[in-house]
């Protein structure tokens, strides 16, 4: 027996709604002939007569009651597909959980969110903010779909993917005496008051290394766990210190001055994710707006040192 396709149960229930050739013509935005000959063929074929047919009038035949209530049933079920599709394009119903290092979440992951907002808004966000250590049982306990840090997981059951690479700067209160230079070099800091994260951690190893690279003694006055603390205490004036560049990208920093570093020193941006897991589209479009906003954040930098310069 042949089947029925979508488009001939969307003609035969716009004749069965409007009652005749032309209404449902009018109903579909088609011209009437086209709905003639589709609601014969169908009828031959089938070997039915779906319509009986009084003085223009196209009225659903008795016997095939049957047919026009699961005619009616597939439309509902269409529609159902339909607004399912509409909120999953909104993220209705949907949430999307995933970390980020301190450094990143301070102003590049809200810029991202915006988009991801944007895109999907009725999409629920869960954003965590994680210590190094805490990444791989994060990802393998899957409580999240992917991690940002400042630098890759080595664990088995991860894998990292880099996603942008940023400068290490110098930050010093407004006013300092240091800040009339242009550039910075950690020669020039041996005498400031430092402020620093635990060289021991991963994160603190990066900004120690600059240190280490030019055989210059590394002295912390303060130190900090997180590069938001450490950019406070610079801001309150309690010493100076070498921050990544993601942690300062905001144009307007009250109570903050940012210079390059001579030493080349740079930070390296991964997504971490669990080996074998497939990611959300929600997930990969996040991911893709990380690399955006980080790659962005770094261009900015440049254009506004030139223009320092």
């Amino acid at each position: 027996m042949k089947e029925l396709t979508l488009r001939q149960i969307e003609v035969i229930r716009a004749v069965m709604l409007r009652g005749t050739i032309s209404g449902a013509a009018e109903f579909l935005g088609v011209s009437p002939p086209g709905i003639s000959r589709l609601v014969k063929h169908t009828e031959e074929t089938l070997g039915l007569r779906l319509f009986e047919r009084r003085e223009g009038l196209f009225i659903p035949a008795v016997e095939a009651g049957a047919v026009f209530e699961q005619v009616r049933e597939v439309h509902r079920g269409v529609e159902n597909l339909h607004d399912a599709l509409f909120n999953l394009q909104k993220g209705d119903g949907a949430d999307l959980a995933f970390a980020s290092a301190p450094s990143v979440a301070q102003f590049i992951a809200a810029r991202v969110l915006r988009s991801v907002r944007a895109r999907y808004p009725d999409l629920f966000i869960d954003l965590n903010i994680l210590k190094i250590e805490e990444t791989v049982e994060y990802l393998l306990l899957e409580r999240g779909e992917f991690v940002i840090m400042s630098s890759a997981i080595q664990n088995p059951g991860v894998e990292n993917i880099e996603l942008a690479r940023g400068r290490i700067v110098v930050v010093l209160p407004e006013g300092h005496p240091l800040a009339a230079r242009p550039v910075l070099s950690v020669r020039d800091l041996v005498d400031e008051p430092l402020i620093g994260v635990d060289p021991s951690d991963p994160y603190g190893a990066i900004l120690a290394k600059p240190f280490r690279d030019a055989g210059v003694e590394l002295r912390q006055t303060m130190r900090g766990r997180f590069a938001q603390t450490v950019v406070s205490l610079v801001r309150h004036g309690l010493g100076v210190a070498l921050i990544d560049e993601f942690s300062v990208a905001e144009v307007y920093l009250p109570g903050l001055v940012r210079r390059p570093l001579l030493e080349e020193a740079t930070v390296h941006v991964h997504v971490v994710r669990k080996k074998g897991r497939n990611l959300s589209n929600f997930a990969e479009y996040t991911i893709d707006r990380f690399g955006r906003e980080l790659r962005q954040a770094t261009d900015q930098w440049t254009d506004t040192t030139a223009r320092s310069n």
